[in-house]
């Protein structure tokens, strides 16, 4: 998959619409957030009201109710990835809208996250929802987890599975100057948003070869494949990782970073 804003509008649609097609293994095999990452994106934050927007499954949503002391509430356009959002974490409130049509009030929440989706938003129509629903002085912050491809063998899965799998925006330099252009509500003196942050914070997921085969089965460029594609670019994954000292057998950390980019609402 290459960066998003090549995609055509139809390709953005495929991709971005392709996850519930795969809900549950999204459920079993995408990481958390690092806890560090959240506390930062929250940093600020006018009350304990969030909402976890384009939420998917709940992955963030579940890292965001561990910190305690948080009124979460969930938004996720897909139906089956809802479903599994509401199966795994039956506590939340969960709503089916999306960035562009948040189903909830004017004002209502003090802070807006989005875990490895702000990048499928119409920003155009999203930037003025966040507005809307956020409180003055409000906080909205979007998270992705990204490959350490300063590990040798994450450098060489990258590899030899191409961009589909491994794109330039799931590494940390290509991250870093396109997010801060593409994925925020404009900014500046007319806007309702303060200039944009960015931090990052290590992560690590565990994992075995197989299930790492798994996990970058749901990534959105290796979903929309026609299946024999999809099923030699896993086949490469899964040669590559075997024939590594540090994968071949039993469990490993995959090395991430939470990356995160925040902005604040005017008062």
């Amino acid at each position: 998959m290459t960066f998003t804003h090549a995609l055509t509008d139809g390709e953005r649609q495929r991709h971005s619409s392709s996850f519930g097609t795969a809900a549950g293994a999204y459920a079993e095999h995408r990481p958390d957030y690092a806890p560090e990452a959240v506390r930062w994106a929250l940093a600020g934050a006018p009350g304990p009201r969030v909402l976890d927007l384009g939420a998917g499954t709940g992955k963030l949503t579940g890292t965001l109710l561990a910190l305690g002391g948080l009124d979460v509430v969930a938004v996720e356009p897909d139906p089956a990835m809802l479903a599994e959002l509401r199966r795994g974490l039956p506590p939340v409130r969960a709503f089916q809208g999306s960035a562009e049509t948040i189903p909830l009030p004017d004002g209502s929440v003090d802070a807006v996250v989005s875990g490895n989706a702000m990048h499928w938003f119409d920003m155009a129509a999203a930037g003025p929802e966040i507005a809307r629903v956020l409180a003055p002085g409000g906080v909205l912050a979007g998270l992705w987890n990204v490959f350490d491809d300063g590990t040798d063998w994450v450098a060489g899965l990258a590899r030899v599975t191409g961009p589909a799998a491994i794109g330039p925006r799931d590494v940390p330099a290509a991250w870093r100057i396109e997010t801060a252009e593409l994925h925020l509500p404009r900014t500046g003196a007319d806007s309702p948003f303060h200039t944009a942050e960015q931090a990052e914070f290590p992560h690590g997921h565990r994992r075995t070869a197989e299930s790492l085969v798994a996990t970058l089965g749901t990534k959105a460029g290796v979903l929309v494949m026609p299946e024999p594609e999809r099923a030699e670019l896993l086949a490469r994954a899964r040669a590559h990782l075997a024939g590594h000292p540090a994968t071949a057998e039993g469990e490993f950390t995959l090395p991430l970073l939470t990356s995160v980019l925040r902005v604040r609402r005017r008062s």
